[in-house]
């Protein structure tokens, strides 16, 4: 398969997929090694297709419907997979989250999550290599862009996380 195709064949595939497909598994599809597809998911962003980079895989951005909020929080890092829990159980989707960097500025992590799995799925994922969420570099403090189905369970989840102690400044 030639690289034009190979590009239309994953573009293809992510299409199709209402779930992130990981790299290994496109290279597997295509006969390639995961750094081609890599290389290939690139070039793709390059020409405008929106392809996120989740911990599970590759998924294309697609509309939903819903109110899109961005919630300002801060814990220690034990507190990471209640903080989670907490907005996939009030149906909010946990789109990304972000840290003010001193030095590399706005730092983003492609999360999408959106149920109890998928939050011990990532949870197990850092824990399994070690990694330190982007938190960390924060002293806690850090923000979560989410998805919401209504107005109503955005005030919920935020009522939620407050009654916990997660929001960062809520008390001042």
């Amino acid at each position: 398969m030639d690289a034009q195709t190979r590009r239309e064949t994953i573009a293809q595939r992510l299409r199709q997929s209402p779930t992130p497909v990981s790299a290994s598994a496109l290279a597997r599809e295509c006969s390639v090694s995961r750094q081609v597809v890599v290389g290939d998911v690139a070039l793709l962003r390059a020409g405008g297709l929106d392809i996120l980079a989740t911990a599970r895989g590759y998924i294309l951005a697609r509309p939903e419907p819903g109110v899109i909020r961005t919630v300002a929080c801060a814990h220690p890092r034990e507190n990471m997979a209640r903080e989670l829990e907490l907005m996939v159980d009030h149906g909010c989707r946990v789109l990304d989250v972000v840290v003010e960097h001193p030095v590399y500025g706005q730092l983003t992590g492609q999360l999408g999550l959106s149920s109890r799995y998928d939050v011990g799925e990532f949870v197990r994922k850092v824990e399994e290599n070690q990694a330190l969420p982007l938190s960390a570099l924060t002293m806690g403090v850090h923000l979560h862009t989410l998805r919401c189905p209504s107005e109503e369970a955005a005030r919920r989840v935020l009522e939620a996380l407050a009654q916990e102690g997660f929001l960062f400044g809520a008390s001042e």
